[in-house]
């Protein structure tokens, strides 16, 4: 696995990666409605491509295959963490988080925050 700094020309993929693993992993645990609320496939990609550059956002990629994401802001709250599917239950989001963080205590943060879903709570 290959973690890497985000740039303008991922946003189209994580936003795809996102809508494909809510309406899926995030499934067990709500109901369609929520899940269409949640993700819309709609996203506004320049509004995305703006927070991802103002955020110290990651993409994980394994054989140039994009895989997982995340973002933290320069307060420490992470955004967003996604995992492809077809990756679960790998390291990805372990090593996404490690790198987001170990960033964010050398720019001077002590206390990280994030609203989880039902799904990921586990993970955190």
């Amino acid at each position: 696995m290959k973690l890497r700094k985000y740039k303008p020309e991922d946003c189209v993929v994580l936003a795809e990666l996102f809508f494909t693993t809510i309406h899926s992993i995030n499934a067990k645990d709500y109901t369609k409605p929520q899940l269409d609320a949640w993700a819309t496939g709609n996203v506004d990609i320049s509004a995305w491509n703006k927070s991802f550059l103002d955020h110290n956002t990651v993409v994980a990629e394994i054989n140039g295959i994009v895989v997982g994401f995340g973002d933290m802001d320069d307060k420490g709250y992470l955004d967003r963490l996604y995992v492809h599917r077809a990756y679960q239950n790998k390291g990805i989001a372990t090593a996404v988080t490690d790198s987001l963080e170990q960033q964010a205590i050398l720019d001077g943060v002590s206390l990280f925050t994030t609203h989880a879903s039902i799904t990921a709570k586990p993970f955190f």
